[in-house]
């Protein structure tokens, strides 16, 4: 099931392009000083990689909230999005409560539940995705894409990035049984051992995103940091032999020079504590597709990672449905 989800991804983000073409975002009657995005996991993370992927073009603070409360600057100037697939996320549901007497233009992004529901009833812009789909976080593609065509709508953001995300289906599709091999190797790689991932900060979402995968597909702690944060205090902490870590380095070409000098640094003090350590390349012309490449490389590892063990179900999230049933009994 989980692979044929994550096998179907540059169909999704196809989809995806044509709800976003299809979507109405109404303008906002104050000049839209900030955004915010409230979600949560596979929902949550879409705007992280909206906030990179447009960091270099947006004018104004984008952010990403992933708790209970709205913060305090939210105002008549703000653009909150809120995003979650289910439509019924118990944190989001807080903060669109919350919302909702701040003047701010309001937009939800969910499959249906209380949010969608909410938001037609009380006339805010909302975008519809496919519905009954097992894995939320295997909609990460619907998340991002509408949340682009949000931006864009508002006058945000051009179209630029919408367009690289349509380069990337066709990309993706030429490139899947290349990323589907690696991946598998990578996922031998991390057999038996705690992956730790690192990546520059330019694409910690990306990291960010292998890390869910692989707790929640593999069923496998693990951790990330970034460059070159991470140099000025995680890497204190590598003064040990320990074969249980495998560290796996993912990598743009293009990666600002200084942080590539600092790769090769941390690799040669961290190759002295475990011999476990393999850099990842991305592929594609630009930081959408190659954002588009890792994300995809890292959902077949965490999907391989999981077939190692027999007692894996990728798809499975019972601690998360048990939590999840009893906080409504709280």
């Amino acid at each position: 099931m989980m692979d044929q989800l994550i096998q179907e991804f540059p169909a999704q983000l196809s989809e995806a392009l044509a709800i976003g073409k299809t979507a109405t975002i109404h303008a906002h009657n104050k000049p839209i000083q900030h955004i915010l995005v409230c979600g949560l996991g596979g929902s949550g993370i879409g705007g992280n990689f909206v906030a990179t992927l447009t960091e270099k073009e947006r004018k104004i603070p984008m952010l990403v909230s992933k708790g209970y409360h709205l913060p305090s600057y939210v105002n008549e100037n703000s653009l909150v999005i809120f995003s979650s697939y289910s439509g019924n996320t118990e944190e989001t549901m807080s903060a669109f409560q919350q919302a909702e007497n701040t003047g701010a233009k309001i937009v939800c992004v969910a499959s249906g539940g209380k949010l969608l529901a909410q938001a037609a009833q009380k006339g805010y812009d909302h975008i519809a995705v496919p519905a009954n789909k097992p894995s939320p976080r295997a909609c990460l593609g619907y998340s991002i894409v509408q949340q682009l065509f949000v931006l864009k709508g508002l006058g945000l953001i051009s179209d630029k990035c919408i367009q690289e995300i349509e380069g990337s289906v066709d990309f993706l599709t030429k490139e899947m049984e290349e990323i589907k091999n690696k991946a598998q190797h990578i996922a031998n790689f991390l057999e038996g051992k705690i992956p730790v991932i690192y990546s520059t900060d330019v694409i910690e979402p990306v990291a960010v995103r292998l890390r869910q995968q692989i707790n929640e597909n593999a069923k496998m702690l693990c951790w990330h940091h970034v460059i070159p944060e991470m140099n000025h205090n995680e890497l204190v902490g590598w003064r040990e032999q320990n074969e249980d870590l495998a560290v796996l380095i993912l990598r743009n070409k293009d990666d600002y020079y200084r942080n590539q000098v600092r790769i090769d640094i941390n690799k040669e003090v961290i190759s002295k504590y475990t011999s476990t350590l393999i850099e990842v390349y991305s592929k594609g012309q630009n930081l959408v597709e190659q954002c588009m490449y890792l994300v995809h490389l890292g959902d077949w590892i965490s999907w391989y990672a999981s077939e190692l063990y027999d007692d894996v179900d990728a798809v499975e999230v019972d601690v998360i449905n048990y939590l999840k049933g009893t906080l409504a009994k709280a």
